[in-house]
């Protein structure tokens, strides 16, 4: 006999569900919205990377995150490599059953032969449940290239940001 599925598995279907649909809604919309051009500006090209990383993120998908950050890259002015990102990942997807992530708009400027600068804010917020625990506003300076066709991730730094009350 099949036992019921507990609150926390179909809570989880469901919140992977949502994100699919999500995923699927802004890379369609992205598409269509050039009208006739097949080609993507650079911005499109990178926010569509940048929404991907944030909808992998909230669906715990940290391999499928990482996929989109360079074996070289570095952030925080050398502070992390690769591995340790990835380790950091790890390890607020563990502290929280729950991430969300709020990208603010992004900004994209071309920084040379197949490279792209991105910058944005972005609310990242946690907990065990639906209503977050915890929550920051950082700004990102980040630092694309292409390479094979494929826009990476470079490098990135990120600080927080000081809000009323803090």
């Amino acid at each position: 006999m099949p036992q019921p599925s507990s609150p926390k598995t179909s809570t989880d279907l469901r919140s992977r569900w949502l994100v699919a649909m999500n995923r699927t809604l802004a890379s369609f919309l992205l598409l269509a919205l050039p009208g006739c051009s097949s080609e993507l500006s650079l911005e499109q090209q990178i926010t569509t990377k940048l929404r991907n990383m944030e909808a992998h993120i909230e669906a715990g998908e940290r391999r499928d995150f990482m996929a989109y950050v360079a074996k070289d890259f570095h952030g925080q002015g050398g502070e992390f490599n690769h591995d340790q990102l990835n380790g950091l990942l790890l390890h607020q997807l563990r502290r929280h059953k729950r991430v969300h992530v709020q990208m603010l708009p992004v900004k994209v400027l071309p920084a040379g032969v197949d490279e792209a600068e991105a910058s944005f804010q972005v609310l990242l917020t946690g907990g065990e449940g639906w209503l977050p625990d915890s929550g920051q506003l950082y700004q990102v300076s980040s630092l694309w290239r292409q390479q094979k066709g494929e826009w990476l991730l470079q490098t990135a730094h990120w600080k927080p940001v000081r809000t009323l009350g803090n």
